[in-house]
């Protein structure tokens, strides 16, 4: 009597490894643009495609995904090409994955284990690799099955009697385990992030979250705005860590800036929930800056994207500036600023590579945190020193002379509303407010609106 073997199991390489990419098209779905994009992943991921098989389908197959001629094909590629790794662009369930290892004789990873990895090679703090580590256990946690059939206890027979639990129900309980202790470690680091959240409230530090489809140009612009050296590249998911760092506004005040992972369609909801403390930053922040690849022809698409995955995370009501980046890969394209009925700056057109269109993109942010930002002459008592000091250490002072009988007067640069409660709580007098809100440099009128525009917030 014979039994089936167990699934193919290879080891993975830390370098480039050869693999079939598998991608099967379906109804309402974009096959080259979702195409090109697993292509990327897969580079990103450091594989080397030896053959890219496509198919057409109506719906997948219950036991194999793909049909079984087409499991045929691709397991001629995979012998052919002596690869020991399929790549499906498609979520696999734990049963599919483990009957195309046994048909395919080498290792299966779809969509979902893909952007895992790609996620395990690009982590470098260590948050950042808890989060990893506790997606990659609840991923494995439905696929425990797999490998463990011929270790069954609880059959009974010459070797196999013993204790009543199973080795698959150890593992599982050992997996829960530790999930449970990534989850805790997890929860400290999302109450140490609150209290960094509590401390810029406290200190009126309003943040600003950078998001934004995968590559594109999210890091590359926060270096730009911060002058910071994080690493950034033209591949997929280059950012995992989230990055914080203050930046300096037109308007004198001051901001800070977070860089986030990028955003992709049909993004593992295993992700989602390990990188719950690392996203807390868009949905806690001021102000969002979303990141739009303006040389992208699917950028209406991927627009549509980002905003899916910002209401799941409970941020899609944060107010939101749209930053068209790479404007440098458009001919004819120049800086601009594009504004609502309101005059509220909602769009804004750039280069984050060559640096077009910074100080319009800054001035843009000082006015959405800043709406009431004004510039007032106030005379100040010499009893009201310490409101004196606290003007000039927050950078708002523009210009000051003193009176004969010593009061100062000052010009200052600040939101009325902040103005108003500093001299209220140091008992000084604050005129009318002016004419209205300054208007922050660099802003410039809107121009046309172009059809790329997305639906701002």
């Amino acid at each position: 009597m014979t039994t089936n073997p167990p699934p193919y199991s290879a080891p993975v390489a830390s370098g480039v490894q050869k693999a079939v990419l598998v991608h099967l098209e379906f109804p309402a779905t974009d096959y080259a643009a979702d195409r090109a994009e697993f292509l990327e992943l897969a580079r990103s991921a450091g594989a080397e495609a030896v053959a890219v098989i496509g198919g057409r389908r109506d719906r997948p197959d219950a036991g194999l995904y793909a049909g079984s001629g087409k499991v045929e094909e691709i397991a001629a590629a995979v012998k052919a090409g002596g690869v020991e790794l399929a790549i499906f662009n498609h979520d696999l369930s734990p049963s599919q994955e483990r009957n195309l290892e046994k048909r395919l004789q080498c290792r299966v990873l779809d969509r979902a284990g893909l952007i895992l990895d790609i996620f395990a090679r690009r982590a470098r703090s260590h948050e950042g690799k808890l989060q990893v580590e506790l997606a990659q256990l609840q991923h494995l946690a439905t696929r425990l099955v797999r490998g463990w059939t011929h270790l069954e206890r609880q059959k009974g027979g010459i070797g196999l009697r013993g204790p009543g639990e199973t080795q698959l129900e150890v593992d599982r309980r050992l997996v829960r385990g530790k999930i449970a202790t990534l989850k805790r470690h997890l929860e400290e680091v999302r109450a140490r992030r609150a209290q960094n959240r509590q401390a810029r409230v406290r200190s009126e530090i309003p943040t600003v979250s950078l998001v934004g489809y995968t590559n594109a140009g999210k890091s590359t612009l926060f270096n730009a705005l911060t002058g910071d050296d994080s690493f950034a590249s033209n591949l997929l998911f280059a950012t995992l860590d989230t990055t914080v760092r203050k930046v300096a506004l037109p308007s004198g005040e001051t901001a800070v800036l977070a860089d986030t992972v990028g955003f992709i369609r049909d993004l593992p909801h295993d992700l989602i929930a390990a990188f719950r403390a690392t996203l807390e930053e868009s949905r806690e922040a001021d102000l969002l800056l979303h990141v739009i690849d303006a040389a992208d022809a699917e950028r209406v698409a991927r627009i549509g994207q980002v905003e899916a995955v910002l209401r799941e995370i409970g941020a899609f009501d944060v107010p939101r500036l749209e930053v068209y980046n790479k404007i440098d890969l458009r001919p004819g394209e120049t800086p601009r600023v594009e504004r609502d009925e309101d005059g509220r700056p909602v769009r804004v057109f750039i280069s984050a590579r060559t640096g077009e269109g910074l100080d319009l993109l800054r001035g843009a942010v000082a006015a959405r945190l800043y709406p009431d930002l004004v510039q007032e002459e106030i005379l100040l008592p010499p009893s009201a020193a310490r409101l004196r000091a606290q003007l000039f250490a927050l950078q708002a002072v523009r210009a000051e002379s003193v009176e004969e009988d010593g009061a100062m007067r000052l010009t200052v640069r600040l939101p009325y509303s902040r103005l108003a409660r500093m001299c209220r709580e140091a008992g000084v007098a604050l005129p009318e407010r002016g004419a209205g809100p300054a208007e922050p440099a660099g802003l410039s009128a809107a121009a046309a609106p172009l059809p790329l525009a997305g639906n701002a917030r």
